[in-house]
């Protein structure tokens, strides 16, 4: 009896070893998705939000477009603008015609403060697995090591030819799960750094909100 037990215990540890390592097949594309985008100029997404609430049965899409260049960004959406410069961060809200300055921690790898760490953030944290392999683009789910996280699992469609960005899923404990599906991915792009800098002047009689 106690040899089985024991055995049942080896077999238990190494199933849960391997559901704990990542896919290697899952790395190499992530790998070259990640050099693709990093070496870029900027990676530009025009891409629709998609905001689904299971618990409420409701769904919102919001279309937008994002410039990435390194850790510096520019996000439009309907309601707002936001502008990162790597140090500072704008938010302008059109229909109130106000800014609201902020310093955002750079310790801070989330996703709404840094986006472009879609590209590196399975590098730890999380593990990952090539779900799903068609003709066009590879799935592949990454689920955060830290079990107490409300995070459930990232998934990434990543076309097959130019290792570009179809979607990205996020799916939360709560029901909530947040899409942004890309209509149009460019890294060819070269902003000058002044476009990820809020510029005043352009607005007329505008709040300003200074939280730094």
């Amino acid at each position: 009896m106690r040899k089985s037990l024991s055995l049942l215990s080896v077999l238990l540890l190494i199933s849960l070893n391997l559901i704990s390592q990542s896919d290697p097949e899952a790395i190499k594309v992530l790998e070259r998705f990640s050099a693709a985008a990093l070496s870029a100029p900027s990676v530009s997404m025009k891409f629709d939000l998609v905001t689904v609430d299971q618990m409420e049965s409701t769904s919102n899409t919001v279309p937008g477009s994002i410039i990435l260049s390194k850790d510096k960004y520019r996000l439009d959406l309907e309601d707002n603008i936001i502008w990162y410069n790597g140090e500072i961060s704008w938010n302008y809200m059109p229909a109130e015609n106000e800014v609201t300055i902020t310093k955002p921690d750079k310790n801070d790898e989330s996703f709404q403060n840094r986006p472009s760490s879609i590209f590196s953030m399975y590098k730890e944290d999380y593990r990952n697995r090539l779900v799903e392999e068609t003709s066009d683009r590879y799935i592949i789910d990454l689920y955060p090591e830290d079990i107490k996280s409300d995070l459930i699992r990232i998934r990434l469609a990543i076309g097959k030819s130019s290792m570009n960005l179809r979607t990205l899923e996020y799916k939360n404990r709560n029901g909530m799960i947040i899409t942004l599906i890309v209509k149009d991915y460019d890294l060819k792009q070269r902003p000058d750094q002044s476009f990820f800098n809020f510029s005043p002047s352009k607005y007329k009689d505008i709040e300003v909100i200074d939280m730094r």
